[in-house]
């Protein structure tokens, strides 16, 4: 995208994949938050790329990262979609064809999402901020497992869909006027309007959770809403960064107090299982394990069916 590489042409990247150690250490000492994009591969009609929700993802903690400091972790394109209230959604608006998603279990993305954080704690980081593009109520577990690894570590983790960071001004959709007009102004290349009588034709797989209202999209709008989600990440990131930063002071004061402190060593696995099987014996009450309250049953002859239920 040009944006990006003007912006790393100008300024030097933010993503750590492209750093070099000392640029990273210098990034690191400035700024220790790190910005994780959670994404995936769905379908969003015939006239959008599957990668939408892990597009805008990336493009807002890049942004984050330039205007608030810090740096962004490698994208993770994989995420929770199948199992609990996702089943009957999907038997709605997709049906019985393949969706060619990145779909994981919940259990899967969840523990793997604990062990980033202790990646992210063992690099140095002192702050992680998540941004989820794919929304709907994963977030919710997401936070669920950083709750429980900053109340065991003391770091900071933030975990946001981007609808929750607009602060009400805008309200989510699936592949409708909120989502294709984000597409259509951070990559207007990957949407195709014309594309939508393809629905129509055999084989190609229908409608593919196109929303109703998409052809309301336009990239002005597209504008005001990644602007608004950015501004509220900034915010966000400044946040914790004063809050670090306060942090910092006591311990350096306390550090002093008790001359030759050693450095903490890095977190090990024990802590990370002794966390997950804290996690793991209230799965049941997961959000993305059960269907939603009142919602319908998935049909038994569902391809979804046998996801529905996941405990």
């Amino acid at each position: 995208m040009a944006h990006s590489a003007e912006n790393r042409s100008a300024g030097g990247s933010v993503q750590w994949e492209e750093l070099l150690p000392a640029a990273f250490k210098r990034r690191l000492a400035a700024c220790p938050i790190v910005y994780v994009p959670l994404g995936l591969c769905e379908p969003h009609g015939q006239i959008a790329a599957f990668g939408l929700d892990t597009i805008k993802a990336v493009w807002l903690c890049e942004e984050a990262a330039r205007r608030t400091g810090g740096i962004v972790a490698p994208t993770v394109g994989y995420q929770i979609h199948e199992t609990g209230y996702h089943a009957r959604w999907l038997e709605d608006v997709v049906g019985e064809v393949n969706p060619h998603m990145t779909a994981m279990p919940p259990e899967v993305m969840l523990r793997f999402f604990l062990y980033q954080l202790r990646a992210f704690a063992n690099a140095g980081f002192k702050g992680i901020v998540a941004v989820t593009g794919h929304g709907g109520g994963n977030q919710f577990d997401y936070r669920l497992v950083a709750e429980r690894f900053a109340r065991r570590t003391g770091l900071q983790v933030f975990v946001a869909s981007d609808p929750e960071l607009t602060g009400g001004q805008y309200e989510g959709d699936h592949a409708g006027r909120y989502e294709i007009s984000q597409l259509l102004y951070i990559r207007p290349e990957l949407v195709d309007m014309e594309a939508a009588p393809l629905a129509s034709v055999p084989g190609a797989g229908g409608r593919l959770a196109l929303g109703d209202d998409y052809a309301d999209a336009t990239p002005a709008l597209g504008k005001r809403i990644m602007e608004t989600c950015a501004e509220g990440l900034c915010a966000a990131a400044a946040k914790m960064l004063d809050a670090i930063k306060s942090e910092s002071v006591n311990t350096a004061a306390a550090s002093a107090a008790s001359a030759g402190a050693a450095e903490a060593p890095p977190i090990g696995y024990a802590i990370m299982e002794e966390i997950w099987a804290e996690l793991l014996s209230s799965s049941a009450d997961w959000r993305t394990t059960q269907p939603d309250a009142g919602q319908q049953a998935v049909g038994n002859r569902s391809r979804w069916k046998a996801l529905e239920r996941r405990t």
